[in-house]
């Protein structure tokens, strides 16, 4: 099992840690996970928020440092595929 790439957003505001999120889910597979660490406050609300709306799954969540904090997220299914409610294996 390989290690879940790190997206290091300390330092970015509110909401340039989602869409860097956003950005690496895309080029991810179904299921594989990905680590965010943020150091803005606002991530706290925005990430599950990103990951309830976007279909993906918010894993764990933590303090790892002084003001930093890490997301690991799950990669959902893409939007269509989950809005229609069919799995990679219909298609």
């Amino acid at each position: 099992m390989t290690e879940a790439p790190v997206i290091d957003a300390r330092g970015l505001l509110c909401p340039l840690p989602v869409l860097r999120l956003r950005k690496v889910l895309l080029d991810q597979p179904a299921g594989a996970r990905v680590r965010l660490w943020a150091t803005d406050a606002m991530a706290l609300i925005d990430v599950p928020h990103f990951c309830d709306s976007a279909g993906h799954r918010l894993v764990g969540q933590g303090q790892v440092a002084d003001g930093v904090h890490e997301f690991t997220v799950e990669r959902g299914l893409s939007a269509p595929s989950a809005a229609s409610g069919l799995i990679p294996e219909d298609i």
